[in-house]
């Protein structure tokens, strides 16, 4: 299905006649466990060797607008996909990304819910909407770091955690992370030193403005899209931890060819090249994959229902048809190989890989959707409009009971 993927629609074209109460059924109020697809997920992942050696971590949040705020977790807060504050929903996202084979998964998510939805007021919306009563209010970076703790006692393989500049900033966050080697993006004001014994800070945003600043101009690449070049300076710097402490660290700080500043602190040891450096601070680009196929080429981006469980049911079987997307990528990888001709051929250093739009219309012709016959559609038009009646004729009833 192209677009309109809510569950009803779903149902219809799966099974012509059906008026798409079942799978409603299934994914707001069946009780099964959408924890449990994360964990076949990464369990999946942990026993592939051809995953064993280069996967990355990348923690990230992505935004849905609503139209009210009765649905689980829904309010006015900063939507990154629009870069304002609107009304939405909002999730912390934790994908495992590979490239050396150019695959990806979501592997756990979690929906933020901001802190007013714990208050007396919503304890009537809360149950409404089932949101589970043991959950308490979690800022995003503490869901973030629980979701990789849950990787970590999985075994899930990976080399490196990366963020952006929410997480980056969160002392707490990076202090969880204990000896776990990270790259997280911080933001341009955050407090640094050139040594331990430095009486005071200056922003990180100063050290792009000196004229003695190493720059390096670097190409991370190959990629798909071509040569990611920039100008790169790494030092050694000195910034305030959770307890205040002075914590020594890598600062990498990317220059792009607009002159848009990136900075990133990287505990990778002391004596790190600057390309390892360099190359696991541009880590984090590879999620927008994640999100992307997730959203617009998946279905999660037509999620319409109110409840927290059908949230976490629709999500999650998102995040099992991104792992079968990549079962296929990896698949395709070993069973047709390229011939080496190609690259030179188009004068490229890496071909185009498999993508997730390419899986999708090689599935739309091996399961094609059955079509309505006449009687079938008849059907089912009648059974909308009778559940549309049914569900007016309720609203009515209420309406009379509340006034009476």
């Amino acid at each position: 299905m192209e677009d309109a993927r809510n569950f009803a629609n779903i149902e219809r074209r799966l099974e012509p006649g059906k008026d798409g109460q079942q799978l409603q059924q299934f994914m707001s109020d069946s009780p099964w466990s959408a924890a449990a697809v994360y964990e076949r997920i990464q369990e999946e992942i942990r026993q592939d060797p051809r995953l064993e050696r280069g996967g990355i971590l990348i923690v990230d949040e992505t935004a849905d607008a609503k139209a009210g705020e009765h649905s689980a977790g829904a309010g006015r807060q900063h939507n990154g996909r629009l870069g304002k504050v609107d009304l939405c929903q909002v999730a912390t996202c934790l994908s495992f990304v590979h490239p050396p084979s150019g695959v990806w998964a979501l592997v756990d998510n979690e929906l933020f819910l901001q802190e007013h939805w714990f208050s007396p007021d919503y304890a009537p919306l809360r149950r409404e909407v089932g949101v589970p009563p043991e959950r308490t209010f979690q800022t995003k970076p503490q869901l973030a770091l629980a979701m990789v703790r849950r990787a970590v006692a999985r075994g899930l393989p990976f080399e490196r955690v990366a963020a952006d500049d929410l997480y980056g900033r969160n002392r707490a966050f990076r202090a969880g992370l204990g000896q776990l080697p990270y790259a997280l993006e911080v933001p341009l004001d955050t407090p640094i030193s050139l040594s331990p014994q430095a009486h005071h800070c200056f922003p990180a945003m100063e050290v792009a403005l000196w004229h003695h600043t190493p720059w390096q101009r670097l190409a991370v690449g190959p990629v798909e899209r071509g040569l990611l070049a920039a100008e790169f300076a790494a030092l050694r710097v000195w910034t305030p931890d959770h307890n205040g402490q002075l914590e020594e660290l890598w600062l990498v700080v990317r220059r792009d060819l607009d002159g848009r500043l990136t900075f990133s602190l990287l505990n990778d040891p002391e004596k790190t090249d600057l390309e390892t450096l360099v190359r696991a601070s541009c880590q984090r680009h590879f999620v927008e994959r994640v999100i992307e196929d997730g959203k617009f080429e998946l279905g999660w981006d037509d999620f319409c229902a109110r409840k927290y469980r059908a949230w976490e049911h629709h999500v999650a079987l998102t995040a099992a048809a991104l792992w079968f997307v990549a079962g296929v990528k990896l698949n395709w990888r070993e069973d047709y190989q390229r011939d080496p001709r190609l690259k030179k051929t188009f004068e490229l250093e890496v071909l185009p890989a498999l993508s997730t739009a390419n899986v999708r219309d090689l599935l739309q012709s091996v399961l094609p959707l059955p079509r309505l016959g006449v009687a079938q559609a008849r059907n089912m038009v009648a059974k909308h409009l009778v559940n549309r009646a049914r569900s007016t004729s309720s609203r009515l009833k209420k309406q009379r009971e509340s006034s009476a």
